[in-house]
């Protein structure tokens, strides 16, 4: 709260000085326990696992979540969506392509409890969701939870850490945020994430403000200047409008720029600021993007084009293949992998995004990501390939709750980040081992691949925290210098007991 109030800042990251980072494991709440497997997750939670009642007392008439005993259920209601969830998708559907894998990726700003994107999983469509951390508590928390991908994360001064031409749809139900000020600076951020051709829908205030502005109990002049501010951004940024109904209006970007004289963005959106400028069409047209699921093996625009340095067609094939083989060892290693077991799963250093093409599955997601450090930028390919993603820098800590993930995988992160030449290299292999361990659900699993020395030290600090480990050969035989360590987070609670017998 010590922070500017003006354009959310205050909502916004802000990590603390080097003197201040807490060097501690965090104890799992008493009477934590193992979430429900999908789909039965999607509806209920354990009361232990996010102890926070304001929801249900706040959000008691719109739907959204209920407390009875020792769960919580979620009707799959919402304010914009009180008959539910897949009644709002079914009449988005009527305008919107979801059903033949057109529309693969969405961005949910300002998701809630992220129904939405929990409702999309049934039809091939996977969410990025977020929201921050307010009042309410445990939104995203809650989203997690049920196995629905999202982050916290705010519309505020920092582009949002995802490539420019990622998401198919984006979306805002009530989010709150004012798409019309500072001269459509925010409606210009959905204009750089959306592909050309994808959507942007808005539903809730200002639209339909001639019938609802008492309602609201807001003043019907105050309501027509912001739709009419949302409408003259839209038009600058050459978006059609292409339905309106009810609350609902939904808007497409076009496919290309011909007739949009746009001022020249970078693409990427790696802690960078917000600007009020419109970012150009790509050179290569997205209609060359296949539907899912034949997106996810398929040479992405951004590869055929040249535009990844260093990849080709024919090295993007090489990497997918071999993430294949990999993963075809892990399962091995770790029979559970694809048994529904593990729901949520994170890439900390993803590539191409090639060990969650292979191990795409209904029963999980994978959050792929980034490092900000990365010698190539290489998120963009993995939106384009209908997986999900985002740029951060991990000696930062990650945009989610503690226990939110089930596996960690980390491939090469470590050297990455021991490298003495990584430029701006402000932490340890400590401090990223700290924070997967944050991050990472009790019984929950992590698999870390990379050179032996690498993995000699990482094991050491290992040893001082509460996981049972064990290194493997690479599974080419124990000649080869790159090793797999495997480890598992052992179950303890505050004042509780633990698994082992340390």
């Amino acid at each position: 709260m010590t922070f500017p109030r003006d354009n959310m800042i205050y909502r916004e990251r802000h990590c603390p000085p080097e003197e201040e980072k807490l060097h501690c494991l965090i104890p799992a709440p008493k009477g934590y326990v193992t979430p429900f497997p999908w789909p039965k997750s999607r509806d209920y939670v354990p009361y232990a696992n996010a102890p926070y009642k304001s929801l249900t007392v706040e959000k008691a008439i719109q739907n959204w979540v209920q407390y009875e005993g020792n769960v919580f259920r979620f009707p799959g209601g919402g304010t914009q969506f009180p008959q539910g969830a897949d009644k709002y998708i079914d009449q988005l559907a009527s305008v919107i392509p979801i059903k033949n894998g057109t529309v693969r990726t969405l961005l949910d700003t300002g998701c809630g409890v992220a129904s939405l994107g929990a409702y999309l999983w049934n039809r091939n469509v996977i969410a990025m969701s977020f929201a921050p951390r307010d009042s309410h508590e445990a939104q995203v928390q809650f989203a997690l939870e049920r196995g629905v991908p999202a982050v916290i994360g705010v519309l505020g001064t920092i582009k949002v850490p995802y490539p420019s031409r990622a998401f198919d749809m984006a979306h805002c139900s009530r989010c709150l945020i004012p798409w019309g000020a500072n001269d459509g600076k925010y409606l210009m951020e959905v204009d750089r994430v959306l592909r050309p051709g994808g959507y942007w829908i808005l539903s809730g205030p200002p639209i339909h403000w001639k019938v609802n502005y008492k309602a609201w109990e807001r003043p019907k002049e105050e309501l027509q200047e912001e739709q009419r501010q949302i409408e003259e951004a839209a038009k600058m940024l050459c978006w059609e409008k292409k339905y309106e109904k009810g609350e609902i209006a939904i808007w497409q970007k076009r496919m290309d720029g011909d007739s949009c004289h746009s001022k020249q963005d970078k693409s990427q959106a790696r802690y960078q600021k917000m600007e009020a400028c419109v970012t150009p069409y790509p050179d290569t047209s997205s209609s060359e993007l296949k539907n899912f699921p034949e997106r996810l093996y398929a040479v992405p625009p951004r590869v055929s084009s040249g535009s990844v340095r260093g990849v080709s067609a024919e090295k993007y094939q090489e990497d997918s293949n071999e993430w294949k083989k990999h993963v075809k060892a892990y399962k091995r290693i770790n029979r559970l992998l694809d048994s529904g077991r593990y729901r949520n799963i994170m890439d900390m250093n993803a590539g191409l995004g090639g060990f969650a093409a292979a191990l795409q599955s209904p029963k999980l997601w994978v959050m792929n990501v980034v490092p900000s450090i990365a010698e190539r930028s290489t998120l963009g390919v993995i939106y384009e390939r209908g997986l999900i993603g985002i740029y951060h820098d991990w000696c930062e800590a990650f945009s989610t709750y503690p226990r939110s993930y089930d596996l960690i995988h980390a491939n090469g992160l470590f050297s990455l980040y021991n490298n003495k030449f990584t430029v701006n290299c402000r932490c340890n292999l400590e401090d990223i081992l700290l924070e997967m361990d944050r991050i990472l659900r009790p019984e929950g699993a992590v698999i870390i691949r990379d050179e032996v020395d690498v993995l000699i030290k990482v094991k050491k600090i290992i040893g001082g925290m509460r996981w049972d480990t064990k290194m493997m050969d690479h599974e080419d035989g124990p000649l080869v210098p790159e090793k797999i360590l495997v480890a598992v987070k052992q179950y303890w609670v505050a004042g509780g007991n633990s698994t082992s017998t340390q």
